[in-house]
């Protein structure tokens, strides 16, 4: 008999039985069933539902792929507000078109012809960082780009001009940047403050 259990709850379900463990992609997707969208289930098990689930952008310690759930209780989360005019009108503007990679909806997709292209609705800039969920911060973005597969386009800027940005930003600003930092490597904080100290 199949199970009719939805991805998002398997994934829910897994994380709430591995707190604190890491779980590596292979091991979610399977969980997930092995669809295509496992990583936008856990995107909203994190937006929608409030659920800690950290990667290594949020951690040095966990590597590409690895993620962590640190508590069993939510967070406050970001309700879903994008109406389906609004949907509708970004995806007519975008020319249905995926704004990182060109692919175009129901087309194979240039970095795995064995998926069609299916588009959704993504945040130029993330709720997470204050964005919201006006068109002009609203872009077309395939699945594959969604689930970060294929993030091509973005150039990482280097450590010289991060340092640059910074310096330029107000003091309260650049105290929360200290802030995340402290909190993604406590190991290094840890150790910089013990040689500080000799």
């Amino acid at each position: 008999m199949k199970d009719s259990t939805g991805a998002r709850a398997k994934l829910r379900k897994h994380f709430l039985a591995n707190i604190g463990r890491k779980m590596r992609v292979e091991e979610l997707r399977k969980v997930a069933g092995g669809i295509t969208e496992w990583a936008r289930r856990i995107r909203e098990l994190r937006t929608e539902e409030g659920y800690k689930i950290l990667t290594n952008n949020d951690r040095s310690d966990l590597h590409p792929g690895e993620y962590l759930l640190l508590d069993r209780k939510p967070q406050p989360a970001f309700q879903r507000s994008i109406s389906k005019e609004t949907r509708a009108l970004v995806l007519d503007r975008n020319g249905f078109t995926c704004q990182m990679c060109g692919a175009a909806a129901g087309e194979p997709h240039p970095y795995d012809p064995s998926r069609k292209t299916r588009l959704h609705i993504g945040h130029i800039i993330d709720k997470s960082q204050g964005g919201g969920d006006d068109p002009s911060n609203l872009r077309a973005i395939c699945s594959v780009c969604n689930e970060g597969a294929s993030n091509v386009t973005l150039v990482r800027p280097t450590a010289s001009k991060l340092l640059a940005q910074i310096r330029r930003a107000p003091g309260d600003q650049q105290v929360e940047v200290l802030k995340w930092l402290i909190a993604k490597f406590p190991t290094q904080t840890a150790k910089l403050g013990d040689a500080k100290r000799l």
